[in-house]
C-alpha cells in the first residue's frame, strides 16, 4: 500500500491539471463591461514592478472574482506599470500578472491574497531565468525537433513547488539540435529530453523513447540545475535514445466528458511524465514513453462544468505500479465523485449605539476556505488544494457551497470584509462527516471550529452554519523592550481570553507577527477581556493565526495562554471599540 501522503498528493495535482484547462478558458475570456456610471460597480488599480521595484511595461494583469462563475477581466499595464480594472462587480478577487520571460516572485506567505473593489495592488514579477544547451546522440550528432523539459523541484528556498502548473517548461531543439527554455522561475531544475511528458501536442519520433535527463542519465541519476533570477545556464544533453515502455489499462467512468490519465514520479512535486485523454465512452488507455520507475497513476473526469468555480471532478484512487524493464499492462482505474460541503453565512446585528451606522459584510466579498489536517493530507498541500477546491463565495441569501472537497479532515476559515464585525462561531448539525470526541445528541451542533470535519469520496456534507456578529472591537499598538535593547526576529503579539468561560473559544485566539518597528494590528476581536503576550517565535513554522485556531492546535493555544496568565497584561475591549497607542512589553525568560 502506498503511503497516503503521496495518494494525496498525486491526487491533487492531477485535479490541477484539469482545471488548469478551465482556468485559462476562463483568462481568455473578458466579461461584459458595466455602464460607467453604475453604482454597483468599482475600480481596482495596481502597479507590476520587477524585483528591483521598476515598473513592468505592457504586462498583462488578469482578474476574477473568486468563487464564483464570473468570467474574468484583463488588461495591460502602462508605460509606468500602472493598470486599472474598472466596472468590477462587488466581490473578492484574485488578481495575477504575465509577461513573457518574467515569472512571479515567491510570496513569504502561503495565504493566498484577495482583493475587493477600491484596492491597489502591487503585483511583483521577477526575470526569468534560463536553461539552453544542445541535444546530441552518442556520435555528437545534433538531435533536430526533440522536445526538452525543464521540471522545477524546489523553490528558492529549497521547498517543493506549490504550483507544479508553474513549474515547468518546454521547449524543441532547432536544426542545430540547440533548444532554449526561458521565464524559468528561480529554483532547482531537473531537465529532460524525449519522451511523451505531459503535452497535447503532435506526437513526434521521440516521444516512445525513454526521457534522457541531463547530462545522459535516467532520472534517478539527473543533475539538478540551480537556476536563479535573470541568469542563463548551458545543459547539454547527450541523448541516450533508449526505448520507454508503456503503461496501458482500462478505465470506469460515468462523465459525458472524457477521462484524462496522468502518470507522476512518486515522491515528486514536478509535472508528470505522461498523460493520456480518453474521449467520453473510450475505456482503453496507453501512456508511452516511460522510463523503469515507481509511480502513481490516476484517472480524472470533469463530471459538469459551468465555469471555473462550478467544476466538478471525478478521480481514481491513486494507483502505484513498478515500470523496470517492461511494459505495465492491465491496469484498471474507476473514477469516483470527490466530496462537498454546503451551508450558510448567519449574520447577528447588535443593538448598542456605538455599533449603529457601520457597514455590514457583503456576501459577494465573502468567502469560505477549506483548511486541511496535515496529518490526513500531503504535508503543506494547502496551496494546491487552494487551486483544486475553489473557495465559496455565498450567494444574495447567504448560502455556499464547496466543490471537489478531496477525501480528508478539515477546518474552515471565512473571510470577510466589514471592520466592526467577527467570526462568532462556526458548527455543523449532527449527522454529518464531524471528527469529534462527544457522543452526538439529538438536534446537536458540533463545533466546526473545535473539531475537524471529516469529508469521503462522495460525501455531501450539509448544515454547516459560519456566524458574523457585529461588535468587533480593533487594537493598534507597539511591543516594548528595556532601553539598549532590540526586537528579536519573527516576533508575535497575541490576544487569549482572560475570561474561563471563553477558554476553549477557538475562535478568541488571536496572532499577528510584529514589524520591524515593533507596530502590530489585530483586528476583528469578540468583545470580552483578554491576555495579551508579545513573544519571539523559535519554532519553524510559527504559529499564526490561521494555525492557531487548527483543532489540533490545543496544546499551543493551552501554552500561549498559561504564559499570558502569568504576566497577566488584562485588557478588556468593548464593543465597537477601537483601542490605539496600546504598548505591549516583550516577554523575556
Amino acid at each position: 500500500m502506498m503511503p497516503e501522503n503521496n495518494h494525496v498528493r498525486a491526487t491533487a495535482i492531477a485535479v490541477l491539471m484539469v482545471l488548469s484547462f478551465f482556468s485559462t478558458q476562463a483568462q481568455q475570456q473578458a466579461a461584459a463591461i458595466a455602464k460607467p456610471d453604475d453604482p454597483s460597480t468599482g475600480t481596482i488599480s495596481g502597479r507590476v514592478v520587477n524585483e528591483n521595484g521598476q515598473p513592468l511595461t505592457g504586462a498583462t494583469v488578469f482578474a476574477r472574482a473568486v468563487g464564483t462563475s464570473m468570467q474574468g477581466r484583463t488588461t495591460v499595464t502602462d508605460s509606468e506599470g500602472n493598470v486599472e480594472l474598472s466596472a468590477l462587480d462587488q466581490a473578492a478577487y484574485s488578481v495575477s500578472a504575465m509577461l513573457p520571460a518574467y515569472a512571479t516572485a515567491l510570496r513569504d506567505s502561503d495565504t493566498p491574497t484577495y482583493y475587493r473593489v477600491g484596492d491597489s495592488v502591487r503585483l511583483e514579477l521577477v526575470r526569468g531565468g534560463v536553461v539552453t544547451g544542445t541535444v546530441t546522440t552518442a556520435a555528437g550528432e545534433p538531435v533536430v525537433a526533440i522536445n526538452v523539459r525543464a521540471y522545477r523541484i524546489r523553490d528558492a528556498k529549497g521547498q517543493p513547488p506549490k504550483t507544479p502548473l508553474t513549474s515547468f517548461g518546454e521547449r524543441s531543439t532547432d536544426d542545430r539540435g540547440i533548444y532554449r527554455i526561458y521565464g524559468l522561475a528561480p529554483g532547482t531544475y531537473l531537465v529532460a529530453a524525449g519522451g511523451s511528458g505531459y503535452s497535447y501536442g503532435w506526437m513526434n519520433g521521440y516521444d516512445s523513447d525513454s526521457p534522457t535527463y541531463a547530462p545522459s542519465s535516467t532520472r534517478d541519476n539527473a543533475a539538478e540545475i540551480t537556476v536563479r533570477i535573470g541568469e542563463e545556464i548551458s545543459v547539454d544533453i547527450r541523448y541516450r535514445g533508449e526505448p520507454g515502455h508503456t503503461v496501458s489499462g482500462t478505465i470506469k467512468a460515468k462523465g459525458t466528458n472524457g477521462t484524462n490519465i496522468t502518470l507522476m514520479p512518486v515522491g515528486s512535486d514536478f509535472m508528470p511524465v505522461g498523460s493520456n485523454y480518453q474521449p467520453s465512452g473510450t475505456r482503453g488507455f496507453a501512456i508511452s514513453g516511460v522510463g523503469d520507475g515507481d509511480y502513481e497513476l490516476v484517472a480524472q473526469e470533469v463530471v459538469s462544468a459551468q465555469g471555473v468555480a462550478s467544476v466538478e471532478l471525478a478521480l481514481s484512487e491513486p494507483r502505484r505500479i513498478t515500470v523496470k524493464g517492461a511494459d505495465v499492462t492491465g491496469i484498471e482505474l474507476t473514477t469516483k465523485p470527490l466530496g462537498s460541503i454546503s451551508g450558510h453565512i448567519a449574520l447577528e446585528p447588535s443593538k448598542i449605539t456605538e455599533c449603529q451606522g457601520k457597514r455590514k459584510p457583503s456576501f459577494g466579498e465573502t468567502l469560505v476556505l477549506l483548511l486541511p489536517n496535515d496529518k490526513t493530507l500531503a504535508k503543506s498541500p494547502s496551496e494546491l488544494l487552494r487551486m483544486v477546491v475553489a473557495p465559496a463565495s455565498p450567494d444574495k441569501e447567504g448560502a455556499f457551497l464547496i466543490r471537489n472537497v478531496l477525501a480528508g479532515q478539515y477546518s474552515f476559515n471565512p473571510r470577510f470584509f466589514a471592520r466592526y464585525w467577527y467570526l462568532q462561531s462556526m458548527s455543523l448539525a449532527t449527522g454529518s462527516a464531524v471528527e469529534t470526541t462527544k457522543p452526538a445528541q439529538t438536534k446537536q451542533r458540533i463545533d466546526a471550529a473545535r473539531n475537524w470535519t471529516t469529508v469521503k469520496s462522495g460525501d455531501r456534507i450539509t448544515g454547516l452554519t459560519i456566524t458574523l456578529a457585529e461588535g468587533a472591537a480593533s487594537l493598534r499598538g507597539k511591543v516594548t523592550v528595556p532601553e539598549g535593547s532590540t526586537l528579536p526576529t519573527n516576533l508575535f503579539a497575541y490576544l487569549v481570553p482572560a475570561e474561563r468561560e471563553k477558554a476553549y473559544d477557538v475562535l478568541r485566539f488571536f496572532a499577528t507577527d510584529v514589524a520591524g518597528d515593533g507596530t502590530f494590528a489585530i483586528n476583528g476581536i469578540p468583545p470580552g477581556r483578554y491576555w495579551s503576550i508579545a513573544q519571539a517565535v523559535v519554532d519553524k513554522e510559527a504559529p499564526s493565526m490561521t494555525k492557531l485556531r487548527l483543532p489540533d492546535a490545543a496544546e499551543t493555544r493551552q501554552r500561549i495562554s498559561r504564559e499570558a496568565a502569568i504576566l497577566k497584561l488584562e485588557t478588556e475591549f468593548k464593543p465597537c471599540q477601537n483601542v490605539t497607542d496600546y504598548k505591549l512589553p516583550l516577554k523575556t525568560n
